[in-house]
This record gives C-alpha cells, sequence and structure tokens, in this order.
C-alpha cells in the first residue's frame, strides 16, 4: 500500500526551527502496531495519524516508542495539512481525539488550537529528584508532567543536567520555566520516557503552563517561547476550562510510504 506523508515544522514561520512533526493522512485506520512502526522510523518527537468521521477527523499520536493521548505541535501540523494540502473548504477542523474533542480554526498564517487545561498543583518531588539540577527551582509542581519553576530566563536557557537521570522518576515529562525577559514566560520540555529527550516545541506542556502563568501574571492573553535550540512561539489565552495555542507551520516535505 501506498501513503501520503508530510513532515511539516510547527510553531514558525522558518524551516528548520519549530518542532517537525510528521502527519499521515488515512482513509481508514492501520494497524496500531503498524503506526508505531512507522512513528519509530520517522524517528521525530511525533508522527500524528488521522481518518475522516462524521465530523472532521479522528486523530491519534505516535512518539518513537509509544500512543499519547495529546499532542499539540502535532495537532497543529495535521491541521496545517488539512488546510493547506487537502480538500478541506472552511477555516474550523473538528478532531476526536484520546482527550476529547479539539477545535481548531485558522485565521491568516495563524492556527490556533482549542485544548483542554490541566492546573498544575504544589508538590514535593522524590528524595533525589532536585539533585539532577545544578541550579535549585523556587516552585515544584504536578499534574501529569513534572513542572520547575526558576528564577530567570538565563537559567532555562543555559541549564545542563543529566536528562536520562529522569527515567529513575515517574515523571511523564519535566517542564523547566521561568518569567520571560522579552515575552511572558519561557520553557523547555524533556520526556525520556516518551523516547524525547528535549521535545523542540510542546503544546502540551502550555495547557499546564497557562493556568499557573495566567494566575502568576494576572492576565489572560499570554506570549511565550519554547527555548529549546530549535525555538519555537506561541501565543496563548486562558479560558478557564480550556486554553487556545496559537502559531504557524511551514511545510518542509511530501512524500510516500510503501507499506
Amino acid at each position: 500500500m501506498e501513503y501520503t506523508i508530510f513532515q511539516v515544522d510547527a510553531f514558525t514561520s522558518e524551516l528548520f526551527c519549530g518542532n517537525p512533526a510528521a502527519v499521515v493522512p488515512l482513509n481508514n485506520w492501520i494497524d496500531t502496531d503498524l503506526m508505531q512502526k512507522i512513528a519509530f522510523e520517522n524517528n521525530l518527537s511525533e508522527t500524528a495519524f488521522f481518518v475522516p468521521n462524521s465530523k472532521g477527523f479522528h486523530i491519534r499520536w505516535f512518539t518513537p516508542i509509544e500512543e499519547v493521548d495529546l499532542c499539540g505541535h502535532a495537532t497543529l501540523a495535521s491541521s496545517f495539512v488539512i488546510f493547506n494540502h487537502l480538500s478541506h473548504n472552511n477555516d474550523r477542523i473538528y478532531f476526536e481525539s484520546q482527550s476529547g474533542e479539539l477545535v481548531v480554526d485558522k485565521k491568516g498564517d495563524f492556527i490556533t488550537l482549542n485544548f483542554p487545561v490541566r492546573i498544575p498543583e504544589p508538590f514535593t518531588p522524590p528524595a533525589g529528584f532536585l539533585d539532577l539540577f545544578p541550579i535549585k527551582p523556587i516552585e515544584a509542581l504536578f499534574n501529569k508532567s513534572t513542572v520547575l519553576v526558576f528564577e530567570s530566563e538565563k537559567i532555562i536557557r543555559e541549564i545542563a543536567f543529566d536528562i536520562k537521570g529522569l527515567l529513575k522518576f515517574n515523571t511523564h515529562g519535566v517542564i523547566i520555566t521561568a518569567k520571560g525577559d522579552n515575552v511572558d514566560f519561557v520553557s523547555r520540555f524533556f520526556a525520556p520516557d516518551a523516547g524525547i529527550d528535549e521535545d523542540p516545541v510542546t503544546g502540551y506542556a502550555h495547557t499546564i503552563l497557562v493556568p499557573y502563568w495566567s494566575a502568576k501574571l494576572g492576565k489572560k492573553k499570554l506570549h511565550a517561547l519554547q527555548v529549546s535550540k530549535r525555538g519555537g512561539e506561541l501565543f496563548l489565552e486562558n479560558l478557564g476550562e480550556r486554553v487556545t495555542i496559537s502559531g504557524k507551520a511551514v511545510i518542509y516535505s511530501k512524500g510516500y510510504l510503501y507499506l
């Protein structure tokens, strides 16, 4: 069988920046094991697959080693493909997913994701966890993933630590964050337990960060940078139980899978 595959850089308007995702449109689902093998072969942080349904599309996301229940950048990349390369005749997409219904809107060059929030709560990290970091955070929080808040953007950009050491702990990813110098906040995201040492730009992480920084800064609309090596820019709004995550995308390649 022959399948079309796209590679899209998400949360950027420049090639070789943002977070690359593979996107595989399908007419019908293929075996989960085969989707996982494709994601492993792609060796990107996420590969998205979607099929049409009565309202829009059903979407699934895979890291190189596991299926996940939510992924922002691969949803943005999939939406970019649907808006620009498939026969989609309006500026809204409805996705069915493991995280419920996701609504995506297009306005100009911006694609806006509407995702459920996860409100992080203060917690005490397990013994030995903070020893991985050469600088200690000023706050630690948790909601599915661990959030560590540091004193400055400089720390977030420059900190180096034993990423593989996170595998000793049940973190489901670690988000490090600080107030930004020229934006509202900055962050980085590490998930070696999902096969991703550092994710370049992470929409999912911002479903956790937005309620935290919105409360901290006293504002609903936020501008953020994920300061990985590739970097990414996100425009965000806290809607209470939902968050909107807006960004741009650019296509890198289109090809075929022969399976």
